[in-house]
């Protein structure tokens, strides 16, 4: 059998204010996943609810956009994946080695409390799998209880979007919660770079997390590795 990588997406299209468009952010898809072909890994998409993905309008934009996300969008193929995601009710945990938590703002509203997401990425975990995330990614680990009731994120290293990129984006009156202190509130020992936005990863075991969305590659590049 294959090595098989599950991808979470958003089903979420804005935040709070309506006005205010959001979604997945392209290029952490599109960077792991080519990652993951390159290795011939078979790769799934899921999201909390099934179905539709939106993507974030400002990935899409100069110079957040790259040949990864530009191929993605020309690809009728790879469009439609995002179109058709499957619900967690329709995965079998037993069938992957690794899942990937993919960002953007529009996670930190439908990922957290997804049960259908917590089991399928405690059951990974637990059988020794992969459990992956990068930027706001690491949302879909908050609420997440390994079968003893204990936080996965609990005195693990990990890293993730921090609060002082929320507020160099200019989103840090939008979003709903500071990720970044809910993590360190579950006992994540939370880690960043330096400097903002460069790519940063972090492994713990079988826990491997990335901070931003140039993270990415480096991100699905330790998975890789470690699969």
């Amino acid at each position: 059998m294959s090595t098989r990588v599950l991808h979470v997406v958003t089903n979420v299209g804005h935040y709070d204010d309506p006005a205010h468009p959001t979604g997945l952010w392209l290029s952490e898809l599109t960077h792991a996943w080519q990652v993951f072909e390159d290795h011939g890994f078979s790769q799934d998409l899921v999201s909390p609810a099934g179905g539709r993905s939106p993507l974030e309008p400002r990935s899409l934009k100069l110079p957040n956009c790259d040949r990864s996300t530009r191929a993605w969008q020309a690809s009728s193929e790879r469009t439609a994946l995002l179109e058709h995601t499957a619900s967690p009710e329709e995965i079998d945990p037993v069938r992957y080695d690794a899942i990937f938590f993919t960002g953007g703002h529009a996670v930190m509203y439908d990922f957290p409390d997804s049960e259908g997401l917590q089991r399928i990425t405690r059951e990974i975990f637990e059988r020794g799998g992969i459990v992956s995330s990068v930027c706001h990614g690491y949302c879909g680990l908050l609420n997440t209880r390994l079968s003893d009731g204990s936080h996965l994120l609990a005195g693990r290293r990990m890293t993730g979007f921090s609060w002082r990129e929320e507020e160099l984006a200019k989103v840090a009156e939008l979003v709903p919660y500071n990720a970044e202190e809910e993590a360190r509130r579950r006992g994540a020992l939370y880690e960043k770079a330096r400097l903002p936005f460069v790519s940063h990863t972090v492994t713990d075991g079988t826990l491997v997390t990335g901070q931003n969305p140039g993270s990415a590659k480096a991100t699905a590049r330790r998975v890789a590795a470690l699969l």
